[in-house]
């Protein structure tokens, strides 16, 4: 037929072209289906290790051994064995009028230095929301404290705030009453909750600037649009799109006021009369030079668990109102 064909039309025959090969089961298929080589187990599992190996040792054995001591009493040396005592380190713990009362302290700072801290960041936020020439400068200005250590931020408060100090060697200059910003028990909580604010409220700063960056610019030109003013918008726009930055700020503020300790070495040394004697410092500056290893492990695994619980119930909390939103 082919023959027959050519030979009316005057064309060579030509032979039908062999299908290329499609489907999952042709060349390319399985050229696509095989993909690049997967990488064995132990490839992945190698590039995990290392990471592993630094959280577990810098981690989880510290916590382990922590939590081990707390119920031993032991010295710190190694020529002695500790002896477990069950509960009595805890026992002591809560009894002592000394560690309830730099649970108070601790408190105080952690509410009041949270408050402060993430209403300064998110006021500082707001007006640095626009990138210009200024705001980028402010935004450097303004994080520029959190780079400087604690130790250095509490010498340097003590030698302005001092009773020495510059503010007062002013007042006393100008014919004024040199003010006890490290000599009166309430005056030095304050202080030292203000320069803990200056110092550290640059990370929160950060989160709320790149909250508000994710802002849909549409729903706030609606508003306006509506007639909402700057404060219903914020209410209703920016604060709910802020939520989830409002969340990390006031558990990364928390977690990091309960350690305080470095500030409250360089500026106050928790006087006057233990005044602003931290919990942190209870442990680190108290416990551990009396040797008391049992009691300042039991400590630390309190405050640990504190830590946990109110970074745990504030995730909790924002999940439940998320879903109750959704609802």
């Amino acid at each position: 037929m082919a023959l027959m064909s050519a030979s009316t039309t005057g064309r060579p025959a030509v032979s039908p072209k062999p299908e290329p090969d499609a489907g999952p089961t042709g060349r390319r298929g399985e050229r696509r289906r095989r993909g690049r080589p997967r990488s064995p187990g132990w490839v992945e599992a190698s590039m995990v290790l290392p990471a592993l190996v630094v959280f577990v040792g810098l981690l989880v054995v510290p916590v382990g051994y922590a939590v081990y001591y707390s119920f031993t009493d032991y010295n710190g040396f190694p020529t002695q064995t500790p002896e477990l005592v069950g509960l009595d380190n805890y026992v002591r713990l809560f009894e002592s009028t000394d560690v309830r009362g730099s649970m108070v302290v601790t408190a105080i700072v952690a509410v009041a230095g949270s408050l402060v801290v993430n209403a300064a960041a998110l006021g500082l936020a707001l007006l640095l929301w626009r990138t210009t020439r200024f705001t980028a400068f402010a935004r450097v200005v303004m994080f520029y404290p959190h780079v400087l250590s604690l130790i250095v931020v509490g010498f340097l408060w003590s030698a302005i705030l001092g009773p020495q100090g510059a503010v007062n060697s002013l007042l006393e200059a100008w014919g004024g009453t040199a003010l006890p910003f490290l000599s009166d028990e309430t005056w030095a909580l304050v202080t030292l909750i203000g320069v803990i604010a200056w110092a550290q409220f640059g990370v929160q700063l950060l989160i709320y600037l790149a909250g508000l960056q994710a802002v849909p610019a549409e729903l706030l030109e609606a508003a306006r649009m509506d007639g909402a003013g700057r404060w219903n918008a914020f209410r209703h726009v920016t604060w709910p799109a802020l939520a989830p930055s409002v969340t990390v700020a006031l558990v990364t503020s928390v977690i990091s006021l309960l350690k305080t300790y470095d500030v409250v070495v360089s500026l106050t040394g928790g006087g006057p009369a233990g005044s602003t004697k931290t919990f942190a410092y209870q442990i680190l500056a108290v416990e551990f030079p009396k040797r008391q290893v049992g009691l300042a492990s039991a400590e630390a695994v309190v405050l640990i668990l504190v830590a946990a619980v109110l970074a745990f119930g504030v995730l909790a909390l924002r999940r439940r109102h998320d879903q109750a939103a959704q609802a």
